[in-house]
């Protein structure tokens, strides 16, 4: 290959995408959002709401995309009360779809010589209300029927807020109904409703001297903490089963 070919297949490679680490991160965002943390970054990701690329090392690396992502997200909990979830579909509905009419009005946008270009603001998409179910709205969207149904609200797996489930309840509907094919019915899940009773305990704990505040923002730190360490309960949760099955099938191996 000639020195000039050389030269035009440089220019064709992309530019390496500047990348910087986690304390980088927390340097850039503490200003605006004084709580965030090393622990609060990690669980954004195990969340599905960023995706640093890694170093060979393991090391987190963030691009100027993924701390615009975080800074998003953090806004979207500290001024809407957003949950992580609704986030999360949200952004990704951001990017996976054009602002509408966007390129219709790039020249309405431009601004007159010497004049200074107004801020853009993409409108936010509109967030679906939460769905609400009666019983045997849930009874037949889950395909479980209303004996099973009442079942799960009798043991307290489910319960109706106003007359009406929602969506969590839908989930655990359909796992339960999933769960009796292995022939394990609601009266055998109760456990699960103890342990989710006992790791609530711990987070309002943990959250309640920001909780108790009447200020909005130390409110609104509250409910964020409150989702961080719930999601670290439940990542715990369920490593230590994922833990005890491997060991089990292990000890099985060694006995077979």
């Amino acid at each position: 290959m000639t020195d000039h070919a050389h030269a035009a297949s440089a220019r064709d490679e992309p530019a390496p995408v500047p990348r910087v680490g986690i304390s980088a991160v927390l340097k850039e965002l503490g200003e605006d959002h004084p709580g965030i943390t090393a622990s609060k970054l990690r669980f954004l990701e195990d969340q599905g709401l960023v995706h640093p690329a890694r170093t060979a090392s393991g090391y987190r690396k963030f691009s100027r995309a993924d701390i615009a992502r975080i800074r998003r997200v953090l806004e979207l909990q500290r001024d809407r009360y957003l949950p992580l979830r609704v986030i999360r579909d949200r952004l990704d509905a951001e990017e996976r779809e054009p602002v509408p009419g966007a390129a219709d009005h790039d020249d309405e946008r431009r601004p007159a010589p010497g004049e200074a270009a107004a801020p853009v603001t993409a409108p936010l998409p509109v967030v679906p209300p939460a769905r609400a179910y009666s019983l045997r709205e849930l009874a037949a969207r889950t395909g479980a029927g209303v004996p099973l149904v009442r079942e799960l609200v009798s043991y307290g797996l489910i319960r109706e807020q106003g007359g009406a489930f929602d969506d969590h309840a839908l989930e655990i509907t359909r796992a339960a109904l999933a769960l009796t094919a292995h022939g394990l019915e609601p009266r055998h899940l109760r456990p699960f409703k103890a342990a989710a009773d006992r790791e609530l305990g711990l987070v309002e704990q943990a959250v309640a001297p920001l909780a108790s505040r009447r200020d909005p923002a130390s409110r609104a730190r509250a409910a964020e903490r409150a989702q961080e360490i719930s999601g670290l309960c439940l990542t715990i949760h369920t490593s230590l089963v994922r833990s005890e099955i491997a060991a089990l099938q292990e000890r099985a191996g060694l006995e077979g």
